[in-house]
């Protein structure tokens, strides 16, 4: 009985004392972070954030160039 009751604490010392799964953890936080921030700044669409900046931006290029062209 005392040799398991050893066991169960020294393993309990040791699980205490890892810091792997924490540090797995943070980098899971951290990867959801930058999803977050990503699907944010692209939206989930071109109608959204950064696709409808760049699509407006290029329709009035195009638009510029056209009319050089035709002057």
């Amino acid at each position: 009985m005392l040799q398991s009751y050893i066991k169960i604490t020294e393993g309990l010392r040791r699980l205490r004392a890892d810091k792997d799964g924490v540090v797995s953890f943070e980098y899971v936080i951290v990867a959801a972070c930058i999803v977050a921030a990503v699907s944010a700044a692209f939206g989930t669409g071109a109608a959204g954030g950064i696709g409808k900046a760049l699509t407006d931006s290029i329709s009035t290029i195009s638009a510029a160039v056209t009319v050089a062209v035709s002057a």
